[in-house]
């Protein structure tokens, strides 16, 4: 009966292609609009995932994510050094500043300061040059994409290409010298700017005059401390807040969870694809059903017991679903694929894969449901009408 199933579907060849369309247009499109808010949220704290060395972030009790910077006074470093626990703790400058390019364009930059003894905070790949160079004058390191496209020097003739910023070239932030010694690779911001490292106390000197400068405290715990525990007795004894990586994540994510529209527009996308592939699919496989209803009669007429006609129409649901469902994510990831590398936000997980086949169980079951109604209550003798 089960190979009767399967020939009734793949006998009409144009309902059968059909069916797996719609269902393959519902996961593709699940997979790939959830991929791409996944991979733009993941951006909004890929500063976070890129300095790996401290335990603990401090700050501002007022800070509410990664970019929302609130100064501190340098003297919060040595209350920090002095908590029991802390095995070091070194300053952090974030901030966006103008940079002044070669041909005299501005470009606005992420500059982050790192401690100028440990360099602690640095890129997390170094493509030309060394973290070490930064300790000689006037020197900075420019993240690869950054360098090659907003900060790469334009030709003045019509039609010409530009130049990628490079080791030894120099710019202007603030009105202040600054010499690329290293091109280094980092990971893509959610607000996209070129990103520029320099020691602490240079990237002071660049920002402009103010009482409070210090953005963050980077903190390692003693060896065994644990770091949630140590993140409370920093925020106890100093009145700072102070997050652990994962804490200071979640914050992020939340303030544009809760505070930008990210989530409804792809909520809305992806709820269109389930919605646009459930009515395809239901459509078309209960005209598939309507079509082949003489067979089932047929068959009801030899003693065949609505199990196994339940049975066969599920299995007919099941075998358009996984053709569908594996067409669809692997469009998705090969979209993901022909886009890495461009500022395309793409990241499928796990976790996609899950909700898309569930989305996709889902959508057949409800066909199979329209569908199998109509046949439960089909009766033998109208084979004999047909």
């Amino acid at each position: 009966m089960y190979l009767v199933a399967l020939k009734m579907l793949v006998g009409d060849r144009g309902k059968y292609l059909g069916l797996i369309m719609g269902l393959t247009f519902a996961a593709l499109l699940i997979t790939q609009q959830s991929s791409i808010f996944t991979g733009l949220m993941t951006r909004t704290f890929s500063f976070i995932n890129d300095l790996s060395q401290p335990d603990i972030w401090v700050m501002d009790p007022k800070v509410q994510f990664i970019d929302d910077v609130k100064p501190l006074q340098d003297t919060e470093l040595l209350r920090v050094r002095g908590v029991t626990g802390v095995e070091w703790a070194v300053p952090l400058y974030k901030g966006l500043l103008k940079a002044r390019l070669q041909d005299g364009n501005f470009q606005i930059v992420n500059v982050l300061g790192l401690d100028d003894a440990t360099l602690i905070g640095g890129p997390p790949v170094m493509v030309q040059g060394s973290l070490a160079d930064l300790r000689t004058q006037d020197s900075i390191i420019v993240d690869e994409v950054g360098a090659s496209t907003r900060l790469a020097r334009r030709s003045v003739e019509p039609g010409g290409g530009a130049t990628p910023l490079g080791v030894g070239d120099a710019l202007e932030i603030n009105d202040r010298r600054a010499v690329v010694v290293g091109i280094c690779r980092v990971s893509r911001t959610f607000q996209s700017q070129p990103v520029i490292y320099t020691t602490y106390n240079r990237a002071t000197t660049f920002a402009p005059r103010e009482r409070k400068l210090l953005s963050f405290i980077l903190v390692k715990g003693a060896e065994g401390m644990d770091p949630r525990e140590l993140a409370g007795r920093i925020a106890r004894g100093t009145g700072l807040a102070a997050y652990t990586a994962d804490a200071f994540k979640r914050l992020t994510f939340d303030f544009y969870m809760r505070n930008t529209g990210i989530p409804i527009n792809f909520g809305i996308a992806v709820t269109l694809g389930f919605l646009i592939g459930t009515a395809i699919a239901g459509q078309t496989f209960y005209n598939f059903t309507l079509e082949h209803l003489r067979y089932f009669g047929t068959l009801k007429a030899m003693g065949t017991t609505n199990g196994v006609l339940l049975r066969m129409i599920v299995l007919q649901a099941l075998v358009v679903g996984v053709q569908g469902y594996g067409l669809g994510i692997g469009g998705a990831a090969l979209f993901g694929y022909l886009m890495r590398g461009t500022q395309l936000a793409f990241r499928l997980v796990p976790e996609i894969l899950i909700l898309a086949g569930a989305a996709i169980v889902v959508i057949v079951t409800l066909s199979a449901l329209i569908s199998v109604r109509k046949v439960m209550k089909l009766e033998p003798a109208i084979v004999f009408k047909m």
